[in-house]
């Protein structure tokens, strides 16, 4: 005779529940005993607000019939563009409208990005040679003009730099190239930093096209921004 005769099922269906319930009650006072652990050794990490990217050192020619060869210089902080041309361009759109494209003589600058984001939209950036000067950057602005701008060697000092700048944006000053005003600032004070042309392999695209031609108002006296 089977040695569970007589004992009723429902009784070891009760057991088997019992020990199950058990086993699930303890499962889920440990998962709690981790959440606690956790909730207590790692807080929640505070959130910090972005740090605002300083503004660019400009110098400008104000509003004026004649040019010269400049529009003004810039004074960037290093020689990454990536870096460096989004404060350049934001400053930039107030005064002359959004700036489109963006141009620079490889030289000076290690990597050349083909394309920089500014406030919501797209700078494209490109490079020429010889046809622009190796201390300027040129910048188009859609249906606008085109503007030069002498580039100050980042590591210059800020007298060098200061004399420079105002050089550039001087409105009788002569018309003379970024090149040639860096040229004279050296041959009266010395060097003004160690520029050493990059590795060409970091040079990633080439773009050509021509002067823009629509008319464009022009700097005569010295606009200070961001030093």
């Amino acid at each position: 005779m089977d040695s569970t005769e007589g004992i009723p099922h429902t009784g070891c269906h009760a057991g088997s529940f019992s020990a199950k319930d058990e086993t699930r009650a303890a499962v889920e006072a440990a998962r709690r005993r981790v959440r606690i652990m956790s909730a207590t050794l790692l807080p929640p990490l505070s959130q910090r607000e972005p740090a605002a990217a300083p503004a660019a050192r400009l110098a400008l020619k104000a509003d004026g019939i004649s040019r010269g060869l400049l529009d003004g210089a810039w004074w960037p902080r290093s020689r990454d563009l990536l870096s460096e041309l989004p404060a350049l361009t934001d400053a930039l759109d107030s005064l002359w409208g959004r700036i489109t494209r963006i141009a620079v003589n490889p030289e000076h600058w290690p990597v050349i990005p083909r394309e920089v984001p500014v406030n919501g939209h797209i700078v494209k950036v490109g490079w020429f040679t010889p046809e622009i000067d190796p201390h300027k950057v040129l910048l188009l602005s859609y249906g606008t003009g085109r503007w030069d701008l002498l580039v100050v060697p980042p590591g210059a000092g800020s007298e060098p730099a200061a004399r420079l700048m105002a050089a550039a944006s001087d409105y009788d000053g002569p018309a003379l190239t970024a090149s040639a005003l860096i040229a004279a600032e050296e041959a009266r004070h010395g060097a003004l930093a160690a520029d050493q042309p990059p590795n060409p392999d970091g040079v990633r695209e080439h773009e050509g096209g021509s002067r823009a031609s629509a008319p464009v108002s022009r700097r005569a006296s010295r606009l200070i921004i961001g030093m």
